[in-house]
């Protein structure tokens, strides 16, 4: 019977709750010694009061197992975090709240898919203008500080004496410009990533990274992964933008960019020793949105916490195939 009962839909265990209670109420007048006269009398009135008060706190006892599911699916709604795919409300209850529950995750779901499907759209754009303006700045910014270069070379045997160390100082600013023209290209489109691997590209990244933000960067990097171009792409990614945020807030001294395969899933892991994780995460929570933008393309789970010992770690799981 309870079983039965719990099965309701849940207009008709509350119908059948206060049905019950009116029953008893009814009872209760019926068979009391209780009258009611025209007026009613203060003594009569006090007595109605507190049978009906009494009556309250039984309907909520009776009313809160037929809510608790609503309450529980509700709880369990607030907690979903788009940029967490995966999470679904549970399907518990009556019948009504078990279709209030799976129509919600279905909801979910397209809304999931269609997220996936316009951001990996948008990430397509994205990369596609990256190659452009790297390709841009290569051919024409860093081919334009070349050409100032080769005049000011050839400059150089003509002016007098005394202009030579001007003009030394001027070839040197021009060079230094196009090694970071050079450097913001390499950033903007991975040429080892389409061309060495994934390996090689976070290879080259930390190399460049170690170099510049004075951070020594170790690596562990498995060779051979079954990722395909896409995944490659947002690990790189998630990789690049860690270790930028390592540059700019952690206050770091050692960094570990660690790869490889666990339970059906390619880890990603860059850990560094910096100041932790609440500076990191107020300074960048647009890097952060992005890097989990990039897991939610992917299917994969992206966590930023701290790391053992002190620090920040950041851990991707990418699931892939055997």
């Amino acid at each position: 019977m309870r079983e039965r009962f719990t099965a309701m839909p849940l207009l008709w265990r509350v119908f059948l709750t206060n049905a019950l209670l009116l029953a008893v109420a009814f009872g209760l007048l019926a068979l009391a010694p209780v009258t009611v006269s025209v007026p009613v009398a203060l003594t009569e009135l006090l007595v109605l009061a507190g049978g009906t008060l009494a009556l309250l706190p039984l309907d909520v006892v009776l009313l809160r197992p037929a809510f608790q599911p609503l309450h529980e699916v509700a709880k369990a709604m607030r907690r979903i975090d788009p940029l967490s795919p995966g999470r679904r409300a549970p399907v518990v209850g009556g019948p009504d709240v078990r279709a209030l529950a799976r129509t919600f995750n279905e909801m979910l779901d397209r809304l999931e898919t269609e997220r996936r499907e316009s951001a990996r759209r948008a990430l397509m754009v994205q990369e596609d203008e990256r190659q452009r303006v790297a390709r841009e700045l290569h051919d024409e910014v860093g081919q334009t500080l070349t050409a100032i270069m080769l005049q000011i070379e050839s400059l150089t045997a003509k002016v007098p004496e005394g202009m030579r160390e001007e003009l030394d100082e001027l070839r040197e600013t021009a060079r230094l410009g196009a090694e970071d023209v050079r450097r913001i290209a390499v950033r903007l489109r991975p040429e080892a990533l389409q061309d060495l691997g994934l390996q090689s590209a976070l290879s080259a990244l930390a190399t460049s990274f170690g170099e510049h933000a004075g951070v020594r960067v170790d690596r562990q990097l498995e060779r051979i992964l079954p990722l395909s171009e896409e995944q490659e792409l947002v690990i790189y990614r998630v990789a690049q933008e860690a270790l930028t945020n390592v540059a700019r807030h952690a206050r770091a001294t050692s960094a570990q960019i660690t790869l490889g395969r666990s339970d059906g899933h390619v880890m990603l892991r860059v850990r560094n020793d910096g100041q932790g994780l609440p500076t990191l995460a107020e300074s960048s929570s647009t890097g952060i949105r992005g890097m989990r933008e990039r897991a939610m393309l992917i299917g994969a789970q992206l966590s930023i916490g701290p790391a053992d010992g002190g620090g920040t770690e950041v851990v991707l799981r990418v699931p892939v195939e055997a």
